[in-house]
Formats: C-alpha cells, structure tokens, sequence
C-alpha cells in the first residue's frame, strides 16, 4: 500500500489537472499536501476541497525566492517536508525552426529550471527531515525525440536528467529522486487542443487511448511512498506503451 501518513508533500502545477490528481491521491494516502500554482482561484478550490490536511500556495516556480517561501510555508505549517512532485509546467508544441528564441528560453526556465531550483529548495528541509522523495515529472518526449516539441520536449529530456543527477547525489541522504513520464493524457489543458478521452482515440499506441489523470497520479504516490524505498534514479513510462514503440497495425497502415 503507498502509506504516505505523517507525511507532508509540496505539488507544483496543483490547481488543477494531474498535480490536482496527484494532491488528491496524496492525501487520500494519509500525506499533509501543499497545492502551489499561479492559478489562485482554481488552487485554492482544489486545497479547500481536500480538506483540512491541504493548504494552498501562490507560486511561480521560477522564482527563487517563491520557492523558499513556499518550502518554508510547508515546514511551518505541518512541521516538516518529505516529498516534491515537480509538476508545474508549460506544455507547447513547435517546429525547431519555427520556435523563437524567446520562447524556448521561456519554456526551459518554467519546465527546466523551475524544477532545479525546487530541488535545490527542498533538498536543506528533507535532511532535516531524515530523507525524502522528489518525483520529477517529465514526459514520453523525454523519453523520445518528438516532433513538434523542440522547447518543451528539450525541457523534458533535461528534467530526466536532472533526476539522474539528484538520485547519485543526494542517496546517502536517504533523498529519493525519480521521473515519471506521462504518454498523452486527458486533462483540462490537453481537453482545450482537441484531445478526446476512450478506447480507439489514439491508435499509435500499444493500449490504443490516452492516460486518465488518476493512473499518472498513483505512478506518482507510489513513488513518493515507502513501497517505492529502493526505487531511486527510475524514470517510470505510464504513456500506454507509447514510447516502447507503434502498433502491428499502425506500423502496417490498418
């Protein structure tokens, strides 16, 4: 069972979509869940709604003085800090060489750097707390080279590594650092680009759907929990086969 009781959990990107999900699925495994987003409104609808262990957060995750106030909050106001879900990020899609410069600098610092100066932040509070776990949530186009990603898909390809780098670091501290990589799946944000949910809506891949928010979030608490204790370093595919390969039938053109 992923047991996250006593624990207190900090979710980046939690207003809505998968951090929500993975707040929510934290929660229900006995965490204290610190929700942060820019999005105010739909942040504190989501902590009010997960009861009295949740609170909300205003956070830009490319601010590091955001961050430390935000990790501060965490340790203040549930006494200690044990987990980071990374999920806060800007998911865009562009040619190579229609991609401004601007923008790709845009997306790394929100989806790259974001991640690393969270890392740094919370890395002082899990010592002090005996250790902890950080999931890291990349992508399937970190795991691929994907057409149309350029910014984004070089962001999650750097947060894989990232991840790689924190796991040989920090283990002798007892702090857990592992990626997830989520295939296509249904959301608000992915819902408002045409994306439709249910079997047969995305033939490229082995399981022929996309993901539901709830089966990334639970690769998500199981990674944060003790059943995952000596899982460090992993980057976990949850894309319904995506990135092992194409079907028989898309590879024939059935």
């Amino acid at each position: 069972m992923n047991d996250l009781t006593g624990r207190t959990v900090l979710v980046t990107g939690g207003a809505r979509g998968l951090g929500a999900e993975a707040a929510r699925q934290a929660v229900a495994a006995g965490a204290n869940v610190v929700v942060t987003d820019v999005l105010d409104e739909d942040g504190k609808a989501t902590a009010e709604a997960l009861g009295e262990r949740a609170r909300f957060v205003h956070h830009d995750v490319t601010s590091e003085e955001e961050w430390a106030a935000a990790v501060s909050y965490a340790v203040t106001e549930f006494g200690a800090l044990h987990g980071l879900v990374n999920n806060a990020g800007i998911s865009t899609g562009s040619l190579l060489e229609a991609e401004s410069v601007e923008h790709f600098r845009k997306v790394l610092d929100t989806n790259l750097t974001g991640v690393f100066i969270g890392m740094k932040a919370v890395i002082p509070a899990m010592k002090e707390a005996g250790g902890g776990s950080i999931v890291n949530i990349s992508s399937a186009a970190g795991l691929m080279g994907l057409a149309l990603t350029a910014g984004y898909g070089a962001s999650k390809w750097g947060v894989r590594g990232l991840t790689k780098i924190g796991a040989v670091e920090l283990g002798t501290a007892k702090i857990r650092v592992n990626s997830v990589h989520p295939g296509m799946t249904y959301t608000p944000m992915t819902a408002a680009v045409g994306i439709e949910r249910g079997e047969g809506r995305y033939p490229n891949t082995p399981m022929g759907r996309v993901g539901e928010a709830h089966e990334i979030a639970g690769a998500v608490v199981f990674l944060l929990s003790d059943a995952a204790s000596y899982v460090t370093g992993a980057e976990l595919a949850v894309d319904g086969g995506w990135t092992t390969g194409p079907t028989v039938k898309y590879v024939m053109g059935q």
